[in-house]
């Protein structure tokens, strides 16, 4: 929908800002025989591999697809198996499409602005492109074409040849890019016209399922909210002895010691039947324990 697409194009830009700005502040490249590369391709492919990452670790639909999985119960309520595969495959594409955004547009951007691949590759220059001293022996040619991308390294003799292998490695840096941009751009689209052509669904039958679907999220996650905040508030309440934010408190609980040890520590999920668990240890006490202990009435002095 228009929300992925804006989504999409704010991932892109900020992507493009924080890669001019990471190049401007970081990149220098070491001319030198065998460092040139990994230089290169390190700042090419490391933050592509970490955007990518972060573009998976960002995405709901990540941990809806993961957790949860080892669960017996989660096993025992997936009746096909097959249709279950096509589902998780169809999500994965789905979750790669948007995760490949920012590492994409990294590497197009890398890639159209050279500098990088002008460092990465600048000792593996045909021979031909080297106009001086010819009699020089293969590792020499080397170690003078990997100073061509630090202009002060290179003799005043060499730069012609050196300005001439930089137009080289740009030209073919900057095709890659936008040959990668189109190759993007025409996989896209040819993915959206197949699940389009495989749809079930109608044209406007489809954009009222998105619709649907949208609402329904946003609803869910506001009764959630709601929900999960009426509940424990119960807890609280039992605990302390009155609602938070209530007016008027004539009276309030105080719990004691062995009480505050039953809540403090360590605990994420505790099971209690086939079908509940409890929350937190608050939740756990307050389904365990009778409401007792010692009451303060808040309108006597202590």
């Amino acid at each position: 929908g228009k929300e992925i697409v804006i989504a999409n194009a704010i991932i892109a830009i900020l992507t493009i800002g924080g890669q001019q700005l990471f190049s401007f502040f970081t990149f220098s490249c070491p001319c030198h025989v065998g460092q040139n590369l990994i230089y290169g391709l390190a700042f090419l492919g490391v933050p592509a591999l970490i955007l990518l990452v972060v573009g998976y670790a960002l995405n709901n639909q990540t941990w809806r697809l993961v957790t949860g999985k080892r669960s017996p119960l989660e096993e025992a309520t997936t009746p096909n198996r097959l249709l279950q595969c096509k589902l998780i495959c169809f999500v994965l594409c789905s979750i790669t499409g948007r995760a490949l955004v920012a590492p994409v547009t990294w590497l197009a951007v890398t890639l159209i602005n050279g500098s990088y691949y002008v460092c990465a590759m600048s000792e593996y220059v045909s021979v031909h492109y080297y106009g001086a001293n010819p009699n020089a022996t293969a590792s020499e040619r080397r170690t003078i074409l990997a100073a061509f991308p630090c202009s002060q390294l290179v003799p005043p003799e060499l730069t012609r040849a050196r300005d001439e292998v930089i137009l080289l490695l740009r030209y073919q840096s900057q095709v890659a890019g936008w040959l990668l941009i189109a190759v993007v751009v025409i996989t896209v689209f040819l993915s959206y016209c197949l699940a389009s052509c495989f749809s079930p669904l109608s044209f406007l039958h489809f954009r009222y399922w998105s619709s649907y679907v949208h609402n329904e999220q946003e609803l869910f996650d506001e009764a959630t909210d709601q929900h999960s905040r009426l509940y424990a508030m119960q807890h609280v309440r039992k605990f302390f002895g009155f609602v938070p934010g209530s007016e008027n408190v004539k009276e309030i609980r105080i719990p004691s010691l062995r009480e505050w040890q039953a809540i403090s520590g360590l605990a994420f999920l505790k099971r209690v039947d086939e079908e509940h668990y409890d929350y937190s240890l608050l939740h756990d006490w307050a389904l365990k324990e009778s409401v007792n202990g010692k009451y303060l009435k808040t309108d006597e002095d202590p």
